[in-house]
């Protein structure tokens, strides 16, 4: 290191980034082209990395715990189910779901699976749609569940009877949430229901470009305040009727996944080197203690677009969700 230093100030060259290191490039913060460079730094960093990490269901975002003695995959299974039974699918079979940000299909494939939905899902990242696709096809289920590599500020011109988004709104941007929102109500039916699950923060943050999260892990992240989260969603015409807290099963979550990638540890590093895997010890184990300490959450927002007599569809308790 010392070598390194005097080599820079006898050049005046500066150190080249080391290639972990996210390059967005100079487009606009959360412009089409940025986003797409910022999403594939993140999650194509290998689909055989992330099995090892997010075991068989691929599912990279906060699972929902029965208890705290419940697997991984149990746990995932809970959490897609929950959605499914918010947005109303298991009362209604062959309802149409767009899932936005859809990672590998998993969520997808639950709602075709579970309760007959036909599903369009949408990523930027290329790696995740091919996965997603060739999932879809092995599970028998391609009639019924459509994975397209889009960004969702190109959905328009077709109608969705209920939506997801998992996991996804960390990357939209402060700037941009309402143009989100938006968007999404422009696509769904009168009575339609959207679930909005995502890492919050009491008072939001942008994540810094000279930050490890944001040099190494989460270019252009943001995390929003569940207030504004709920704000913007009433501003673009939907009626929030629910808002659930999951933050302690996240700790758990990521529990889970820090215990898999220790446990594969010399193949994780044979297939993305011992930085990168360095890298993601660091930031799963780290935010660990963000969501023990709560100093970061995670929401499910649920929202609907009553008819135009005013009914919203919804049941008169949560009993029925589980």
């Amino acid at each position: 290191a010392v070598a390194a230093a005097k080599r820079v100030r006898a050049w005046g060259r500066p150190v080249p980034p080391p290639p972990e290191e996210a390059r967005v490039g100079w487009w606009r913060r959360h412009s089409r082209a940025r986003d797409a460079r910022a999403i594939q730094h993140h999650y194509d960093v290998g689909n055989d990395f992330y099995r090892m990490v997010l075991g068989p269901t691929m599912t990279y975002s906060c699972a929902r715990f029965p208890d705290a003695e419940a697997s991984l995959d149990e746990a995932q299974e809970s959490k897609h189910e929950l959605i499914c039974r918010k947005l109303g699918l298991d009362q209604q079979p062959g309802m149409r779901l767009l899932d936005v940000g859809c990672g590998w299909g998993t969520m997808a494939m639950h709602a075709a699976r579970r309760h007959g939905a036909r599903v369009v899902a949408v990523t930027i990242s290329p790696a995740q749609a091919q996965a997603a696709r060739d999932r879809v096809a092995e599970a028998g289920l391609a009639e019924r569940v459509d994975i397209r590599l889009q960004d969702y500020r190109e959905l328009e011109g077709e109608t969705f009877d209920v939506i997801s988004s998992i996991g996804m709104f960390e990357h939209v941007g402060r700037a941009r949430t309402q143009e989100y929102f938006t968007r999404l109500r422009s696509v769904l039916a009168p009575g339609g229901r959207l679930l909005n699950h995502a890492i919050s923060k009491p008072g939001g943050a942008r994540i810094s470009g000279r930050s490890f999260v944001g040099r190494y892990v989460f270019p252009d992240g943001e995390l929003l305040d569940v207030g504004e989260t709920v704000g913007a969603m009433e501003a673009a015409g939907f009626e929030v009727r629910d808002v659930e807290a999951l933050r302690e099963h996240y700790a758990l979550t990521l529990r889970r996944w820090v215990a898999n990638l220790e446990e594969h540890w010399d193949e994780a590093v044979a297939l993305v080197g011992e930085a990168r895997a360095r890298v993601w010890r660091l930031y799963m184990a780290g935010s660990v203690i963000g969501f023990e300490r709560g100093t970061m959450s995670i929401h499910q927002v649920l929202g609907v677009l009553p008819g135009a007599d005013g009914a919203s569809g919804m049941p008169l308790t949560r009993a029925g969700w589980g």
